[in-house]
């Protein structure tokens, strides 16, 4: 890498700062998704969003 960029931007020079991500699916009954769908547009939040943060809350 060039010196350089490493020092202008140095959460490029090292993967340390990352998060370790990891992709679901998730099924949802057509009530349920229309229930989500609902919330989202009555908050303007994203489902990922409502979702991440309903995971967070759990114990």
């Amino acid at each position: 890498m060039n010196k350089t960029v490493a020092l202008k931007f140095p959460r490029l020079a090292t993967s340390r700062n990352k998060r370790a991500l990891k992709r679901i699916t998730l099924n949802l009954t057509s009530d349920e998704a229309q229930n989500l769908e609902k919330y989202c547009e009555q908050t303007g939040r994203l489902a990922i969003d409502v979702i991440r943060e309903l995971i967070q809350a759990l114990p």
